[in-house]
C-alpha cells in the first residue's frame, strides 16, 4: 500500500523530558518508512538559556517550540507522506507552558498573549491521527537525562519534572481529540531488547489498524 492510501499520515509521540520521544520516533520511522520530525534542540537558540534561567527565558523558549512545531504540522498536512512528529502542539500549551505559568515563572500577560497565539494556531490544524503518550515516572526520567549527558538538562529540578508528570497525566486522562496509545517507559526498553521492541511495533499497528 503507497503513503497516498493510507488512511493516515500524522502520527506524534508525547510524553516528558527523558521519556525516550526521539527513541520512539527513530524506531518508528525506521521501522515503517516514515519521515521523522524530531524536536529542535541542538539548533534551539533559547534552550541553554532558559535551563539558566527560566523566568527570563520562558517565553521566548516556548514561542520558537510553538512557532517550530506549528510549521511542522502545516507541512505535514499538506504533504504526501507519513511523518510521526516528536511531540505535539498541544503539549507545549497545556504542558510546558501552563506549568511555567503555574510555577510563576511566565507572567500572566506573556501567557495570555501565548496561549492565544496557540488557540489561533489550533484553529488552523486538525489532530494527530494517533497520539503515542510515553508514560514514565521521575525515576526513569532522571536516568535517561543523566544517560543522554546534555549539559543544560544538569540543573533541571526534580520538581519540575514532577510538576510536568502531574500535568501530562491529567491532560492524557481527557484526551478526546483522536487515537490514543499509552505505552509505559517504565517496563519497555524498545531500545535494548528485541522483544519490547517487537511489542511496541505490534501495538502501534493495532492502534492505527482499530
Amino acid at each position: 500500500m503507497s503513503k497516498e492510501q493510507l488512511p493516515y499520515k500524522h502520527i506524534v509521540v508525547a510524553g516528558n523530558i527523558g521519556a525516550g520521544k526521539t527513541s520512539l520516533c527513530r524506531l518508528l520511522g525506521e521501522e515503517f518508512g516514515w519521515t521523522v520530525n524530531y524536536e529542535s534542540t541542538d539548533d534551539n537558540p533559547y534552550l541553554e538559556d532558559f535551563y539558566n534561567d527560566m523566568g527570563r527565558w520562558s517565553f521566548n523558549l516556548q514561542v520558537y517550540f510553538l512557532n517550530s512545531r506549528y510549521r511542522q504540522v502545516l507541512k505535514i498536512k499538506a504533504g504526501n507522506e507519513v511523518v510521526i512528529q516528536d511531540r505535539s502542539l498541544y503539549e507545549d500549551a497545556h504542558i510546558f507552558a501552563a506549568n511555567l505559568h503555574e510555577m510563576d515563572l511566565m507572567s500572566v500577560r506573556d501567557f495570555k498573549n501565548y496561549f492565544d497565539l496557540f488557540l489561533l494556531m489550533e484553529s488552523q490544524i486538525t489532530p494527530p491521527d494517533l497520539m503515542i503518550y510515553l508514560k514514565s515516572s521521575v525515576p526513569t526520567l532522571v536516568k535517561h537525562i543523566q544517560k543522554r549527558g546534555r549539559s543544560y538538562e544538569s540543573n533541571m529540578s526534580l520538581h519540575y519534572l514532577q510538576s510536568l508528570n502531574e500535568r501530562y497525566e491529567n491532560w492524557i486522562a481527557e484526551y478526546s481529540a483522536g487515537k490514543l496509545l499509552t505505552l509505559s517507559a517504565d517496563q519497555l526498553d524498545y531500545v535494548g531488547n528485541e522483544e519490547d521492541r517487537k511489542k511496541v511495533i505490534a501495538q502501534v499497528k493495532a492502534a492505527l489498524d482499530g
